[in-house]
């Protein structure tokens, strides 16, 4: 953990998307879009959520982590409405920094997750300790490394047995590094 990292900003746009901080009132609309989809949830570190309370603690768990500096997640929502469909986080981690988002299936394949993704690398990397802006995925997720190459990121190799799915299984899975570098 580095405080002395600039915390970034409550929101920002980009061409299709208002990202903004994720607030109390989110906790339903995350619940019925994304959070409660096994599909959605298959390549990611957390099963799918079975209640709305299990959402209303991950949510206040990520505030008070925003107030605290240690990592900031940002809900996406369309630019013409305030409902997120999906979730971007930056993780601080002392001259690198690394990312993790998820969206609503309704909305996979449009090429949304590239435009915050691409904005929050190039906001990290032009932070003057930040050298280091990178993300993981399932090598099966394949739409997802697609992502991180839009956004600019280089694949540096395979994570061999790096990551749990626990949707798929209990067994760590290999995943495909990206990264960007300065």
């Amino acid at each position: 953990m580095n405080h002395s990292v600039k915390r970034p900003p409550d929101e920002f746009t980009t061409h299709r998307l208002l990202c903004r901080r994720t607030r109390p009132d989110d906790a339903v609309t995350i619940f019925s879009s994304y959070a409660a989809d096994p599909e959605v949830t298959r390549f990611l570190s957390w099963k799918p959520h079975a209640s709305i309370e299990s959402i209303i603690e991950v949510v206040s768990t990520q505030i008070a982590a925003w107030e605290k500096g240690t990592a900031f997640r940002f809900e996406l929502c369309l630019k013409e409405t305030d409902l997120p469909i999906g979730a971007i986080g930056l993780h601080p981690e002392g001259s690198k920094v690394s990312f993790g988002y998820v969206l609503t299936k309704a909305f996979w394949g449009r090429g949304l997750m590239v435009e915050p993704l691409e904005y929050l690398v190039n906001w990290s990397l032009s932070q003057p300790e930040i050298y280091r802006a990178y993300a993981y995925c399932d090598v099966e997720n394949l739409s997802s490394a697609r992502v991180m190459e839009k956004a600019g990121m280089t694949r540096e190799g395979i994570l061999r047995r790096w990551h749990v799915c626990p949707t798929i299984g209990p067994e760590p899975r290999d995943c495909f590094v990206y990264a960007r570098t300065k």
